[in-house]
């Protein structure tokens, strides 16, 4: 708890009971939870958080860098908890998000675009996990 007490402060931003539940619950995962099933983990915990309050914990943490928002199922926002540089796998079984190395893929630019200005490159695969 002290960690994410450090982390919070650390970003500028005020401990409360509440964040320091979203972000304990976000750092103790390797998945990508979406803001509703945050939700109800952290409820689990803290019976009296809001809907609200999560929402806005969770976009002040993406203001400050803490966590990343990302699209990889469609129409499901999912927030990684992995701010460096990588790729992502998605299970089309299972639907689990995979976070694969950022030198796994050898991506370059071939043609520039002028007309574009990028501000972020990741490879997202789908398949399926192989069963062992």
């Amino acid at each position: 708890m002290q960690e994410v007490i450090f982390i919070l402060r650390r970003s500028g931003i005020q401990p409360t009971p509440q964040r320091i539940a979203v972000l304990n619950s976000i750092l103790k995962t390797r998945a990508h939870p979406s803001a509703e099933e945050l939700l109800k983990k952290v409820r689990h915990d803290c019976p009296t958080l809001s809907r609200a309050t999560v929402y806005n914990t969770l976009n002040l943490f993406v203001e400050k860098g803490l966590i990343k928002p990302q699209i990889l199922k469609e129409g499901s926002l999912v927030f990684d908890p992995n701010i460096d540089k990588h790729h992502h796998f998605i299970d089309e079984e299972t639907g689990k998000i995979y976070d694969i190395p950022w030198n796994t893929f050898a991506v370059t630019i071939k043609n520039p675009l002028d007309d574009f200005e990028i501000s972020d490159l990741q490879v997202v695969v789908r398949g399926r996990k192989k069963k062992k």
